[in-house]
């Protein structure tokens, strides 16, 4: 059942942001920093927890669930002064994301040819 609520999740966040995409006025681009600062919002409010513990990966990996991990580790700081310290506080939790973005992003600059 973790895995049909996952799908179902991640199904309908994708789906919006697709609506979104082809219905309105908005490129891909501003629906993904949309959907960013959206879990952003939503995991500083404490609602993207619920979503996250009903939906598992289904919340948590589209861009909502990237927002909500900054969000994060924001948070588990106990108190974070400054620019420096709450920057070191999202990296704490979004670093390992970071590092594989950057590596697969590598992997396939080297396999793929550009067109061209």
């Amino acid at each position: 059942m973790e895995y049909v609520r996952a799908f179902l999740a991640g199904g309908v966040l994708c789906a919006i942001a697709q609506l979104v995409i082809d219905r309105g006025k908005w490129t891909p681009a501003d629906v993904a920093g949309s959907l960013v600062v959206l879990g952003v919002l939503l995991g500083f409010g404490g609602v993207y927890d619920r979503l996250a513990a009903w939906a598992g990966a289904g919340a948590t990996m589209p861009l909502s669930g990237f927002g909500y991990w900054l969000a994060k580790g924001v948070m588990a700081e106990p108190r974070p002064e400054g620019l420096i310290e709450t920057g070191a506080a999202v990296f704490r939790f979004a670093g390992a994301l970071f590092a594989f973005i950057v590596a697969g992003s590598f992997a396939a600059a080297l396999i793929c040819k550009p067109k061209g």
